[in-house]
């Protein structure tokens, strides 16, 4: 059952809420699954490298290492770009220490599409930062991944979405709502920038958001029954939540 839009922004909003939230939703006749994480009372966190320096590059590998503490995914998607060899294209920061450094310049592929921006996770709250804004005034990131581009900037889509487009690709990516509150999202089938820009800016109403990636785009829910499998990943962005006992 596919939740409609009305519902899934009250399922949202709802204060309080101390695990992640996924939900089927369809929009425009198209189906996403939809996660919601407030950082205030769920932990978030991005996942590169195990404790032996290797790339972690799968879920099951993410929940292997957090079964060691007790703890397990509440939800995990990928994370933001990377190189063949697993190494995130732009900044990125886990557990407050710098990996990769950002880059502001225009490039070729998606990342290059200026504006692109910075997933910024902070000990309460989220930010998406379009990349110059962050690297004028850098914020306290515990987290953070660089990607691109940005889906929706100020409220509005990105300047150089097109409504005609023919490049459709499954794609997730991430908004925050004005109080601070993560939201990915991931499409059922390929669609289009402008389509999944509405997404985030009209359904799920954030007004800065990021795209994280497509084609090799992959979710793990289990309170849906979803654990896609694939080539190993890059960075691994999960709600972190005690594993039942």
């Amino acid at each position: 059952m596919r939740l409609s839009a009305a519902a899934i922004l009250v399922a949202l909003m709802l204060p309080g809420v101390a695990q992640a939230f996924c939900e089927r939703i369809a929009h425009e006749g198209r189906g996403y699954v939809v996660c919601a994480v407030d950082p205030a009372e769920t932990e978030l966190r991005m996942f590169r490298l195990g404790p032996d320096g290797a790339v972690l590059g799968s879920f099951v590998r993410v929940e292997r290492m957090l079964a060691a503490e007790g703890r397990t995914l509440g939800f995990a998607m990928n994370g933001g770009m990377y190189h063949p060899d697993r190494r995130p294209v732009g900044l990125y920061i886990e557990a407050g220490k710098v990996q990769a450094p950002a880059v502001a310049s225009a490039g070729p592929g998606n990342f290059g599409m200026l504006p692109n921006g910075i997933l910024c996770l902070g000990a309460d709250r989220a930010q998406v930062i379009e990349t110059r804004a962050y690297l004028d005034d850098p914020p306290d990131c515990r987290f953070a991944t660089q990607s691109g581009p940005m889906l929706v900037i100020g409220g509005k889509l990105h300047p150089r979405f097109l409504v005609d487009s023919d490049s459709r690709f499954v794609r997730n990516g991430v908004g925050v709502t004005r109080e601070g509150r993560a939201v990915f999202a991931i499409s059922d089938r390929p669609v289009t920038f402008h389509e999944f820009g509405r997404l985030f800016r009209d359904v799920l109403d954030t007004p800065e958001a990021l795209y994280l990636d497509g084609k090799i785009s992959r979710l793990y829910a289990p309170g849906l029954g979803r654990a896609d499998i694939g080539l190993p990943m890059g960075p691994i962005i999960g709600a972190v939540v005690d594993a039942p006992r």
